[in-house]
C-alpha cells in the first residue's frame, strides 16, 4: 500500500463533538497533515522517520497555513468516536493509520517499515472518517 491519497479541500471535522483550537504552524501545512508539537510550542508536520518527537502526532491540520501562520487543528479526545476526523481520502474500515515515513502523510500501518517510529493515528470507523485516537510507542520498528 501507500500513503493515503488527500484531497485537501474535503478534510475536515467528522462529528460536532471533534475537539479542536486554532494553532501556530512552525511551517507551511495542508489540511489533512498530522502535526506535533515541537519545543517551541508551534505545530509542525509529523514523520515517522525521523525522531520519536516528530512522529508523535498531537493534532490534524483542518486548514493550510503559512510559516508562522495560526490554523485550526483537530485534537485528540479522551472518549473514543468523539474525535471524528474527515480526512478527505477514501479509507478502508477498520483499519489502522499511522503517520507516514513521508513526511506530512498518513499511511495504513502496514506501511511502517523498519527504522520508522511507530505512531498510530486511529481507525477508519467508515470510507470517510477516522476515530482521532494517537498513541505513539516512541520505538523505531525492528
Amino acid at each position: 500500500m501507500a500513503d493515503i491519497s488527500q484531497t485537501a479541500a474535503s478534510v475536515s471535522m467528522g462529528s460536532a463533538t471533534t475537539p479542536n483550537r486554532v494553532v501556530q504552524f512552525g511551517e507551511a501545512v495542508t489540511q489533512g497533515m498530522p502535526l506535533y508539537l515541537h519545543t517551541d510550542g508551534k505545530y509542525w508536520q509529523c514523520d515517522a522517520n525521523d525522531t520519536a518527537l516528530k512522529a508523535d502526532c498531537k493534532a490534524i491540520a483542518l486548514t493550510p497555513g503559512g510559516i508562522d501562520g495560526h490554523g485550526l487543528a483537530a485534537l485528540p479526545s479522551s472518549t473514543p468516536g468523539r474525535s471524528l476526523v474527515n480526512l478527505g481520502a477514501t479509507l478502508v474500515v477498520g483499519e489502522v493509520y499511522a503517520v507516514s515515513a513521508t513526511k506530512g502523510a498518513i499511511a495504513p500501518i502496514a506501511d511502517i517499515t523498519s527504522t520508522q517510529f511507530v505512531s498510530v493515528m486511529g481507525i477508519a470507523t467508515t470510507a470517510a472518517l477516522l476515530d482521532f485516537q494517537p498513541s505513539i510507542s516512541n520505538t523505531a520498528k525492528a
